[in-house]
């Protein structure tokens, strides 16, 4: 014996119930993290409890399955989206032309991020190829909502088509989520995504 004695790992931390809706919110930030950064089909449901430091029967309290819990993941996902969209069109109150541009000076900022794995919505369609799943009708509804407001501020700019100038600024959303995630980083087009919605908005609303 070298009469030193052996360190003992320190003991698990013990999970508790936590009650109502602390437990909800602690769950929602640890499935937000998890599920965003590798994927919701790829995250059990044991991996979100351990993170949000509760025990499972804590999770079947205020989710009845791990569907449940990931509609409600995209719920918080779609505040949060409809928030950054508020906030970039609050910097420039009464100019649509400025706010449609503004927005996507601040998501092409966010899209260059390293930690950015793109729209939360996209990577949940692509892993669940049954349209008729609620979690896709969650992913339509975002959508939908998306397009009503580019809709109601190419009104606003006085487009001449408010819709086609939707559809294309939709198209430049889509295309930045998906460079954000296949160009290394550093080196993607996203960049100029600004000039060219700044093109697009001054050739509708000429």
């Amino acid at each position: 014996m070298s009469g030193i004695e052996a360190v003992k790992p320190a003991p698990r931390r013990a999970r508790r119930p936590i009650a109502g809706a602390t437990a909800q919110e602690h769950l929602l930030r640890a499935a937000e993290e998890l599920f965003y950064r590798e994927g919701v089909r790829a995250v059990g449901v044991e991996a979100v409890v351990e993170l949000a430091g509760v025990n499972k029967m804590s999770l079947y309290r205020q989710f009845s399955s791990k569907d449940d819990l990931i509609l409600a993941y995209l719920d918080r996902m779609d505040a949060c989206f409809f928030e950054r969209f508020d906030a970039s069109v609050a910097k420039h109150p009464g100019d649509p032309k400025a706010q449609l541009t503004q927005y996507f000076v601040d998501l092409a900022e966010r899209a260059t991020q390293k930690d950015y794995r793109g729209c939360p919505f996209v990577n949940v369609a692509t892993e669940f190829p049954d349209a008729s799943h609620p979690a896709r009708e969650r992913v339509a509804q975002n959508k939908a909502r998306l397009m009503a407001r580019l809709v109601e501020l190419a009104h606003g700019a006085h487009a001449r088509d408010p819709q086609m100038l939707a559809d294309s600024l939709a198209l430049v959303i889509e295309g930045i989520y998906a460079a954000s995630q296949t160009y290394r980083h550093g080196a993607t087009p996203i960049g100029t995504a600004p000039a060219l919605v700044r093109q697009l908005v001054d050739a509708a609303c000429a």
